[in-house]
C-alpha cells in the first residue's frame, strides 16, 4: 500500500514546487549576477550619463546665466566663426554648402573658413562658396600635403597638391594669400618664411589621444541623445606640446593661432531594415559595415529599442561629429571692423583672433588689451614698454586669468577683470579658465599682444 501512495499524483507536488522554486532562484541569481556585471562593465559610462553629465550641464547653465556685458572696449567687433572645415567637395565629407549655412546660422556664427581635401591632386578655390552669403561669410580654402592650409587667394587659384613645397608657400605668399599649418602635432616645416599662423587645437588631434571608439563607444550609447556635447567634451586634453611650440615659435617671429573645427560629419554609423527583412549597418559616409540576417528574437529586440520594423526605415543613428555639434565645440574669434573678406582675413593676419571653447560658455565680447597713457594695442599688435603699461582683459562670465610671457606664466588672478603692470618686454598672451565643478577648465587662448622696449620702438 505505500507503493501506491507514492505514486499518488499529490505526493510529486513538493518535489515539482522545490523544483520550481529552484529554478526561479537560480534564474534570479542569474538575473542579478547579469544585471552587477553590466554595472561593473558599464559603470563609468552610466556613472557620466547619470551623475557627471547631468551636473556638468547645470555647471554650464549656470555659469553662461552669469553673463554679463563686458564694458572694456578694444574698439573691434568680435566675428565668431570656424576655421579648417570640410564639404562635400572633400572625399571624406558629405555636407554640401546650404547645409554648412544652415548650420552656421542656427548656432550663431559669422564665417568659416573652408580647408576641403585636394580633388585629384589639385586645389581649385573656383569650385567652394566664395563671400557673405545671407550673412555668413565663406572663404575657400583648403587642406593639402604638408599641413599647408592657404586662404585669401583669387577665387580662379589652382594650386598642385603635389608641388614642392617652399615654391608652394612662395606662389601662395606672392599671390596675397595666407598659409597656415594644419595638424600642428605632427612634424612642419616651421622655418617657412611665409608662415603666417597655425592651429593650436585642433579636435581631430584632440580624439587621436583616445582608444578609437572602442573607448567612446558605451557613453555614445548611453548618452549621446541627452548629452551631445558632454560625450565629445570627453576627448578633451589641454594640447600642452602644441602651445609650447607656439610660444617658441613667437619668440622669434609673429605666428598667429587659431582653433580648427575639422568638420566632416563622417564618424558614425546609422542601422536601416531592409526589404529582405534584414539588418543594414552603414557608417556615416556611407560605406556599409555590414548586413545582417535576423531571427524572431533579434526582430523582437529591435521592435522594443527601435519601433516598428518598416521596410527601408532607419532605426537608428549614432553620431559623434554632426557638423553643428563640431561647430558649437570650439571657436575662432576675430575682430575686425566689418565682416568682409578683406577685413576678416587682414585681421586674421595681423593675429586680431582668440581661440574659445564656447560650448562651455559663449565667449563673445571677451577683450585683451595693453594700453598706457596714450597708446592702445590689441592681439597681434605692439606696445612701448613705458612705466604706466598695462595688460588688460575683460570676460563676459568669471574666469581665471592667466598672463603668459614668452611662455612662462607670470601671474594669475580670478573675476570678470584683469589689470596687471607689465615691466618687461616680450609676448604677452591670456588663457582664461572656467570654474566647472571646482575644476578650472581650460576656455579662451587669446593671440599675444607684443611689449617692446623703448629703443625698439623708437627704431620702428
Amino acid at each position: 500500500m505505500s507503493r501506491v501512495h507514492e505514486n499518488r499524483p499529490g505526493a510529486r507536488r513538493p518535489v515539482l514546487r522545490a523544483m520550481i522554486r529552484w529554478s526561479l532562484r537560480a534564474l534570479l541569481a542569474l538575473i542579478v549576477i547579469a544585471v552587477i556585471a553590466f554595472v561593473v562593465v558599464f559603470r563609468d559610462a552610466l556613472l557620466n550619463r547619470f551623475v557627471r553629465f547631468p551636473a556638468e550641464a547645470r555647471a554650464w547653465q549656470a555659469l553662461q546665466a552669469q553673463r554679463l556685458e563686458v564694458t572694456l572696449d578694444d574698439g573691434y567687433t568680435d566675428y565668431r566663426g570656424v576655421c579648417h572645415s570640410h564639404s562635400h567637395i572633400s572625399h571624406d565629407s558629405q555636407v554640401p554648402f546650404d547645409e554648412i549655412q544652415r548650420v552656421l546660422t542656427e548656432t550663431g556664427r559669422d564665417f568659416i573658413l573652408m580647408s576641403d581635401h585636394c580633388v585629384d591632386g589639385k586645389a581649385d578655390y573656383s569650385l567652394q562658396w566664395d563671400g557673405v552669403r545671407d550673412g555668413i561669410l565663406f572663404v575657400p580654402g583648403y587642406e593639402m600635403p604638408g599641413g599647408f592650409m592657404p586662404w585669401g587667394l583669387p577665387g580662379d587659384t589652382v594650386l598642385q597638391c603635389g608641388e614642392e613645397p617652399s615654391a608652394l608657400a612662395a606662389r601662395i605668399a606672392e599671390t596675397g594669400g595666407l598659409l597656415f599649418f594644419a595638424h600642428t602635432e605632427e612634424e612642419r616645416l616651421w622655418d617657412l618664411p611665409q608662415l603666417v599662423g597655425m592651429e593650436i587645437y585642433n579636435i581631430h588631434t584632440d580624439f587621436k589621444d583616445e582608444d578609437g571608439y572602442e573607448g567612446l563607444l558605451p557613453d555614445i550609447v548611453f548618452s549621446i541623445r541627452k548629452y551631445p556635447d558632454h560625450v565629445l567634451r570627453l576627448i578633451f586634453d589641454r594640447q600642452t606640446a602644441i602651445l609650447a611650440n607656439w610660444d617658441r615659435l613667437n619668440r622669434e617671429r609673429d605666428i598667429v593661432g587659431i582653433a580648427a573645427n575639422d568638420c566632416h560629419q563622417n564618424n558614425g554609423f546609422t542601422g536601416r531594415y531592409t526589404d529582405q527583412g534584414t539588418l543594414l549597418v552603414e557608417d556615416i559616409s556611407p560605406d556599409t559595415i555590414g548586413e545582417y540576417e535576423l531571427n524572431w528574437w533579434k526582430r523582437l529586440g529591435l521592435r522594443v529599442l527601435f519601433g516598428p520594423l518598416e521596410s527601408g526605415r532607419e532605426l537608428f543613428r549614432f553620431e559623434l561629429d554632426p557638423y553643428e555639434r563640431m561647430v558649437r565645440f570650439v571657436s575662432t574669434h576675430i575682430l575686425a571692423p566689418e565682416l568682409s573678406k578683406e577685413a576678416i582675413l587682414e585681421s586674421l593676419r595681423e593675429g586680431r583672433v582668440f581661440v574659445a571653447f564656447d560650448v562651455l560658455a559663449d565667449s563673445t565680447g571677451f577683450v585683451f588689451l595693453a594700453e598706457s597713457s596714450d597708446r592702445q594695442a590689441v592681439m597681434g599688435e605692439r606696445l612701448p614698454l613705458g612705466p604706466d603699461v598695462h595688460l588688460r582683459a575683460g570676460s563676459p562670465v568669471p574666469c581665471r586669468f592667466t598672463v603668459v610671457h614668452d611662455g612662462t606664466v607670470v601671474h594669475q588672478a580670478e573675476g570678470r577683470e584683469l589689470d596687471w603692470p607689465v615691466e618687461q618686454p616680450g609676448k604677452y598672451r591670456i588663457e582664461a579658465e572656467v570654474d566647472i565643478q571646482g575644476a578650472w577648465i581650460p576656455w579662451v587662448y587669446t593671440n599675444p599682444i607684443q611689449i617692446v622696449a623703448d629703443t625698439v620702438a623708437t627704431a620702428q
